[in-house]
């Protein structure tokens, strides 16, 4: 593990800090460097991931050829057509060590399953299935998005380069209703009542919106394939193989042959075939908890015999990971979330964390109530579990920072907060969360802005920053999963320390710092003579009377041990 504090006994522990008047901070040894500190792989975990979110057609177009399938061309309301980004996109920036720098070790994308052909009104202009959530058809990819080969492609360079991918699923409801795309049989779908999130019936028994037919995910009554479906599969030459999948699917298990369970068996498919790493899983809340027990069952099984087959492949031990979107849900309220009349814990229904929806309100606060209340509840609460941190989101109406104008207040609260953090696309670029005659959710979901990245000075700086912190978050677990402490209101300085087994991390970091000369006191953390290096600025210190003096432009010092 990077910076693993093996004989910290070696090095004298300061007592307590006591009240001091302020004094001039001490000269001390100094080393400028600009050479690259090498460093122990750290081990991965996911409650301290940095997870960078990104919406698969908006974020890079790397292979125009695929643009337009279906003859979906149809003029749209604005950012609510197909743009052009795909799979092949995503694996040219991983290849291009974009994700690297940034510090990313998992990567989450929309949807990138069939979508309906037609497009729908739902009251804020004619729109296509860009976005990946209205599914036509489980098996296969969209070809706007790419093909099956090309995400095993994406998958194995990921896995080259040590990152993890998340899969963006749904199981809940199918796409619109289209004059191309017809509602699935009564025996699978409900498309009315519409939910009034009044009640748990109220909120899983019911449609999500108007035209979005819902699986009907409680039911164990057997159910036929639709014809569409096999009349579409046997066009494409793979009804045999999909029926007989199938039969040893159902033969195995000894599910009935309700609609949750064929979608299971879809949806697990991608890891046994590719070996993805888990799934983030779309409206939770509006599907009856045990169907995500049992999702959660047959992944488990699929990873491990993706990992039986593939032992060259294999990264370690981590298991299978599922992280859930319950709309609202905050961490405060702890493991349960109260429909009103009914509380549910989907962390004993197969899920290892839920998004948090807090972090962009709480980012309005100040660093420290954000970070003790997060460090509290993370070793508290959600002992065991996670959380996954946000500013910004594809459909979360208030982003923290909406103009883009703290992106430096972003980045801290995001990738310094404890728990994971989710980076959505363009967090770090500043990539606009409104556009001129975009409505609703549109506004969020604008392309990624690499032209600003390439020639806005303002940019680079801003990702410069996002990619320090980024780094440094990945390299050290008592970022993400280490006890908070304060040890210097002002400046403010706070260390947090990991331990697990014989596994140990310690980091001291400073935020708002004056520029110049200053000094981060370090009492009790870290003791006198012992060598640090500050990833941020390129420097060497070493302890001194419980300080360390930093001289930079800089106002974020990001302290670990020297190895």
């Amino acid at each position: 593990m990077r910076k693993l504090l093996i004989a910290m006994a070696i090095f004298s522990l300061l007592g307590s800090c006591k009240n001091q008047k302020k004094e001039t901070a001490p000269e001390i040894e100094k080393v400028e460097t600009t050479a690259v500190v090498n460093h122990q792989q750290t081990p991965f975990k996911w409650d301290a991931a940095n997870i960078y979110f990104l919406l698969t057609d908006r974020f890079n177009n790397g292979k125009t050829e695929n643009d337009i399938n279906f003859e979906r061309k149809d003029s749209t309301a604005i950012l609510r057509g197909f743009l052009g980004g795909d799979i092949a996109g995503i694996t040219q920036k991983i290849e291009e060590g974009y994700f690297t720098d940034l510090g990313i070790n998992a990567i989450w994308f929309t949807p990138v399953v069939e979508q309906i052909q037609g497009s729908v009104d739902e009251g804020t202009g004619q729109t296509y299935g860009y976005h990946g959530y209205w599914t036509k058809d489980w098996t296969t990819i969209d070809p706007n998005f790419g093909s099956k080969k090309e995400l095993g492609q994406l998958v194995e360079t990921a896995h080259k380069k040590g990152i993890r991918i998340l899969l963006d699923v749904v199981l809940n409801h199918t796409g619109p209703v289209t004059e191309l795309d017809p509602v699935w049989p009564k025996e699978w779908v409900r498309t009315s009542p519409q939910c009034d999130f009044e009640s748990y019936e109220g909120t899983t028994a019911c449609t999500l919106v108007e035209n979005l037919p819902d699986i009907l995910t409680e039911s164990d009554e057997a159910v036929e394939l639709p014809d569409a479906l096999l009349a579409k599969w046997k066009k494409e030459g793979r009804l045999s193989k999909e029926l007989d999948e199938l039969n040893r699917f159902f033969e195995r298990t000894g599910y009935p042959r309700a609609p949750r369970f064929y979608i299971i068996k879809w949806l697990t498919d991608y890891i046994h075939e590719f070996g993805v790493d888990g799934f983030r899983v779309d409206t939770v809340k509006h599907v009856n908890e045990n169907a995500w027990g049992e999702l959660r069952k047959e992944a488990d099984y699929a990873f491990n015999l993706w990992k039986k087959k593939n032992p060259e492949k294999v990264f370690d031990n981590q298991p299978f990971y599922m992280v859930g979107e319950v709309y609202f849900y905050g961490i405060s309220n702890g493991r349960m979330y109260d429909f009103g009349d009914k509380k549910v814990d989907y962390f004993a229904n197969g899920f290892d964390a839920l998004i948090n929806f807090e972090l962009r309100s709480d980012a309005e606060r100040d660093y420290e109530s954000v970070f003790r209340k997060y460090s509290y509840l993370l070793h508290t609460k959600f002992k065991g579990k996670g959380f996954l941190n946000y500013i910004s989101s594809h459909d979360d109406s208030s982003p923290f920072d909406v103009d883009r104008t703290k992106p430096y207040k972003s980045a801290n609260m995001l990738l310094l907060a404890p728990g994971a953090s989710q980076v959505y696309y363009g967090d770090e670029t500043m990539r606009p969360l409104k556009v001129e005659g975009a409505i609703g959710d549109a506004n969020l979901r604008s392309p990624m802005n690499w032209q600003d990245l390439d020639s806005l000075a303002t940019t680079k700086r801003i990702h410069t920053h996002w990619q320090k912190l980024g780094q440094f978050r990945r390299n050290h677990l008592a970022v993400g999963m280490g006890k908070h402490k304060r040890l210097s209101q002002k400046p403010y300085v706070f260390s947090r320390s990991f331990t697990e087994g014989e596994m140990r991390d310690k980091v001291v970091i400073g935020l708002d710092l004056p520029t110049g000369k200053k000094a981060l006191s370090v009492k009790g953390f870290f003791g006198d003579g012992t060598l640090l290096y500050d990833t941020y600025s390129k420097q060497e210190v070493v302890v001194k009377n419980g300080k360390v003096v930093l001289d930079n432009e800089y106002d974020t010092a990001l302290l670990e041990l020297k190895q």
